[in-house]
Formats: C-alpha cells, structure tokens, sequence
C-alpha cells in the first residue's frame, strides 16, 4: 500500500474534525488547563471531539494501525503505519478567537512522515505534503507549494510562537538568530511552517515541540524545497528544538547561530 492511497482518506479525516471544531469556535466554550506546574496550557472541548473522530474513522478503516494522539494517547506505536494527531494546533490562538490555528494529521512509516496535512476549517485551507511536492487548497483555489530563495538570516523573515515558550538558555540563543534577522515576529504555530512552505517567510524557529505539534508539518516543508530539523541538525519527527526553512542556506547559518 503506497503514500497516494491515503491521500483521500486524510481528506475525509479533515473534513470530519472540521465539522466537529467548527460549532466550538467563536463561543463560550469550557476550558481546562492541562499544565502541571508550568505555563497554562489549555485544552477545550472541541480538541477532544475532533480527536475522538478522527480516532474512530482510522481504527474503521485501518484497525491494524497505530495512533499517536494530543489528547488521548498513543496506541500501537511498534506498528508499521502510525497516525500522529493534533486536533487543534495553536489551541490559545483558538480560545482568544484567532483563526491562526490547525488541525495537523500525519502519517508515519516505519518512523518516518511520508504524509502531513494541516487543515484550518474556518478559512478553508488545506496545506498537504508527501516530502516530494506539497500543495495548497483554498478560496483562491489549488497549487503546489514551494518556499523563497533566501542567501542568508540577514535577509529573512523569522517566526516563533514565543520567546516566553523557551528555556533561559534556548531563548539566549534565540535571540542571537532574532538579532540577525531582517524582520523577527511571534506567534503562527502550525501556520509559521505552511507559509514557509508558500515562500512567505524564511525560518521558523521553536522549542520544547512534541512530536503531534511537527510530525504533520515536515512533509509539507520538505515537500516544497524545505528543510526541517532539530537544533542539532537530527531529523525532527520526535520534536524538541526546532529550525525549519525555506534555503538550505539560511538554514545552516541558523544552526551555528543557534549554537555558538
């Protein structure tokens, strides 16, 4: 069973959680903090509900699977194929009433993300990738994806979702590559890595990422000419401190930045 047979069945597990999140948005929904002794970390009901769809659609159709889940835990991880999901990336931009969020869903092989997409049903995009090309899909129609050109982090365009997310030390080095930069902003989560991959920013840099918040996201960076890896140049899929860009280039001078 190839890549290319899932693809519709993605879909279908984007157009379900979809449906779900989408009354729970723009409401007064309840929300529980799920950190422990650490910053607030919230988690609503529309989180659970789509993970819970999507979970139920996967074992129907492929019960031999396995399923690594935000909210509700991993199953069969030791399987072949594994499902890695995160109903609602970018849940404080959702409580506050921001569209800049996303539903991630990826497919592992063997370990490795052959299959990511990121679907934000509120404004309709679907951002889709198989490592070897990447598309988009939206109100302004469909087409591939491919990041910028860019010669060096002096001329970039840097995301992270917050500076306050690091540790002393990360946010030290950080803030070496912030200092470099053309331009630094905040915030994005998932939608940082998508409009890397659209080529209209150059570098992403995060910490502290769990394997639900980037598994999805890889294959659409790579698939539209980018690279994504750890701090320490590994492959990303376990998550941890990440750098993603769009240049090779770019991404390489981020790397010594961030650990000189």
């Amino acid at each position: 069973m190839t890549v290319i047979d899932f693809k519709a069945f993605i879909g279908r597990l984007a157009t379900a959680s979809g449906e779900t999140i989408l009354p729970f948005f723009r409401t007064s929904l309840s929300i529980e903090d799920k950190s422990i002794n650490r910053d607030f970390d919230p988690v609503t009901e529309a989180d659970r509900a789509a993970e819970a769809v999507m979970r139920r659609l996967i074992k129907a159709n492929f019960p031999q699977h396995g399923i690594v889940g935000e909210e509700f835990g991993n199953e069969r991880t030791d399987a072949d194929y594994v499902w890695v999901l995160d109903p609602i990336d970018g849940t404080k931009s959702f409580i506050a009433g921001f569209p800049i969020w996303g539903t991630l869903i990826a497919l592992l092989h063997k370990g490795a993300p052959v299959f990511g997409m990121m679907h934000q049903p509120f404004i309709g995009e679907r951002f889709s990738g198989d490592n070897a090309s990447a598309r988009y899909q939206g109100p302004s129609g469909e087409r591939r994806l491919a990041v910028r050109r860019c010669a060096s982090v002096r001329e970039a365009t840097c995301y992270t979702t917050s500076p306050l997310l690091m540790n002393e030390a990360d946010r030290a080095a950080f803030s070496r590559v912030q200092d470099a930069a053309r331009l630094a902003r905040y915030g994005g989560d998932c939608y940082s890595y998508c409009m890397l991959a659209a080529g209209h920013l150059d570098l992403v840099v995060e910490t502290e990422l769990k394997p639900y918040d980037i598994a999805a996201l890889i294959p659409i960076v790579t698939g539209a000419g980018g690279v994504v890896t750890t701090w320490d140049g590994a492959p990303a899929q376990n998550g941890g401190r990440i750098v993603a860009a769009g240049d090779p280039r770019v991404h390489e001078e981020a790397l010594k930045l961030l650990n000189s």
